[in-house]
């Protein structure tokens, strides 16, 4: 087994860097990943992004959002978070998501933290989960990845894994809100690079294991696959099952409802509605809305040439882009 860690804390680089290991070096090894993401959410394959989170506490906050290769649910990353990946054969492997995690377990055992395994894919502590994880086979290759939460700020995961005021329907996965704790809450005196340093010892036990970095080649590689897929608009929202979406917030000239159809992150019908006072005809807006991405800057592209104000008394331009978007 190769074991690889890398000090990078970008969410588009790490989830590039487990394909680029996964489809382009030796297919023969097995590897180990360990990495950490500054604040992220990774959704998971199959997810709806715009369901799973809170589009504008992320805008505020600079939290980053990532679609990853596997199925499963929506996680929130931090510095408090290590994520492992395993990569070998699917053969036996595949979706037994106990024995791949056996080395986590057996390695927090030794430091005193008593961890079960529950579920589909969850380690818990007293009842409470501190990993989820998820797999991603193709051909007779597997991809393993879970999170492990030692000290994570969990008042963030309410905060950005919550939509709120919107009505969304759609045929993506739907996140399972678990009760989650910290590690550390149970076993204070666990910290992340002690964990890495016993994690070997216990792989050590059972196999070889090797250390590798990176290469110039690779992280090239890597760099490539976060600037055309990771880090794009695309995979990340783009890639959401088709949904229909209704919002409604009130201003001072009254309510607003816009009702929207969204496939493959492009609005298809758009109708805006309510009580609200307006001159122009509304249908001048939804016409430019027409066959547009839903993303802020597509949306304020379309709508700059019209006079907001004129349809909806007391509405800005970035007032309803930011209605539509987030």
């Amino acid at each position: 087994m190769k074991l690889i860690q890398w000090t990078d804390t970008d969410a588009y680089f790490n989830l590039a860097a487990e394909e680029y290991v996964f489809d382009r070096m030796d297919r023969t090894e097995e590897y180990l990943l360990l990495w950490q993401n500054r604040n992220a959410i990774v959704v998971g394959k199959h997810q709806n992004t715009v369901e799973e989170v809170n589009a504008q506490y992320v805008q505020e906050h600079g939290v980053q959002v990532v679609r990853r290769l596997s199925g499963g649910g929506a996680v929130y990353h931090d510095m408090g978070n290590l994520n492992f990946t395993i990569i070998g054969d699917a053969e036996g492997n595949k979706f037994n998501f106990q024995k791949l995690s056996q080395p986590i377990v057996q390695t927090l055992g030794r430091m005193g933290a008593e961890v079960q395994f529950s579920g589909r894919n969850d380690l818990l502590m007293d009842g409470r989960k501190i990993s989820g994880n998820a797999q991603f086979v193709r051909g007779s290759r597997l991809l393993h990845h879970g999170t492990l939460l030692f000290h994570s700020d969990l008042d963030m995961i309410s905060n950005v894994l919550t939509v709120k005021g919107d009505k969304i329907e759609s045929k993506g996965v739907k996140s399972v809100r678990s009760r989650v704790t910290n590690i550390n809450d149970h076993a204070p005196n666990i910290t992340i690079p002690d964990f890495k340093e016993l994690l070997e010892e216990t792989l050590l036990a059972a196999r070889k294991v090797v250390h590798a970095d990176l290469t110039a080649a690779d992280r090239a590689g890597i760099l490539d696959l976060r600037a055309h897929k990771y880090s794009t608009w695309e995979w990340n929202y783009g890639k959401s099952p088709d949904y229909d979406i209704k919002k409604e917030r009130r201003f001072t000239s009254g309510g607003v409802s816009i009702y929207m159809r969204i496939n493959e992150g492009i609005i298809q019908t758009v109708r805006i509605m309510g009580d609200y006072f307006g001159d122009g005809e509304i249908e001048d807006v939804e016409s430019c809305l027409q066959r547009v991405k839903l993303s802020e800057e597509a949306v304020s592209t379309a709508l700059k040439p019209l006079d907001v104000g004129w349809y909806i008394h007391g509405m800005t331009l970035d007032e309803l882009v930011k209605m539509i978007v987030y």
